[in-house]
C-alpha cells in the first residue's frame, strides 16, 4: 500500500484539507494531518490546536503522531504514511523522524518554516538515522488558498 495511486493520494489529501477547514472554524491556523497504515487504514486525524490546547506544540502533525502511536500501541510508526496540508516545520519534521514515518505527502510549501525543502531539508542533514520519503505539492493550490484566506481575514 506504500505505492499509492494518484487518486488515493488525492483522496487522503482531501481528507486532510477537510481537517484544515475544521481548524479554521476554530480560529486555528488551518492545517490538517492524517496518518494511514500500509494497508490504507486511517490511524489518526488531527488539525492544528495550539490555541485551544494552550500548547505551542499542538501542531496537526504532532497530534496525529500521538493518536496513531496510541492506536497501534507503539511509539514507532514504521510503514505509515502521513498526509498534511502544509510542509512540516522543523519541530514536526523531527517528530516524524523519531516516529519513523515512512512516507510524507504534503500540500502547500512553507517558505517561512518548511523543513522538507523550503527553508531546510531535514533529510539531507548529516547524522540523521532515518530518512522520510517525501512528496510535496499535492493539491497545493487548494491547500495554499485555505491558508491565504485565513490570514487575509485576520489582517
Amino acid at each position: 500500500m506504500l505505492n499509492l495511486s494518484s487518486k488515493e493520494i488525492e483522496y487522503y489529501m482531501q481528507r486532510a484539507i477537510n481537517l484544515a477547514k475544521q481548524a479554521q472554524s476554530c480560529n486555528e491556523v488551518p492545517v490538517g494531518a492524517l496518518i494511514i497504515s500500509k494497508e490504507g487504514k486511517v490511524l489518526a486525524e488531527a488539525y492544528n490546536s495550539p490555541i485551544a490546547l494552550n500548547d505551542p506544540t499542538a501542531h496537526a502533525e504532532l497530534l496525529a503522531i500521538r493518536q496513531a502511536a496510541n492506536v497501534i500501541n507503539n511509539y514507532r510508526l514504521t510503514d505509515t504514511i502521513m498526509f498534511v496540508t502544509l510542509e512540516p516545520c522543523l519541530m514536526c519534521a523531527g517528530a516524524l523522524i523519531w516516529a519513523r514515518i515512512k512516507m510524507l505527502y504534503f500540500g502547500a510549501y512553507d517558505k517561512k518554516a518548511g523543513a522538507f525543502g523550503s527553508v531546510i531539508d531535514i533529510n539531507t542533514l548529516k547524522g540523521i538515522n532515518h530518512r522520510i520519503l517525501t512528496k510535496g505539492g499535492i493539491l497545493q493550490q487548494e491547500c495554499a488558498e485555505i491558508l491565504k484566506d485565513f490570514f487575509k481575514k485576520r489582517r
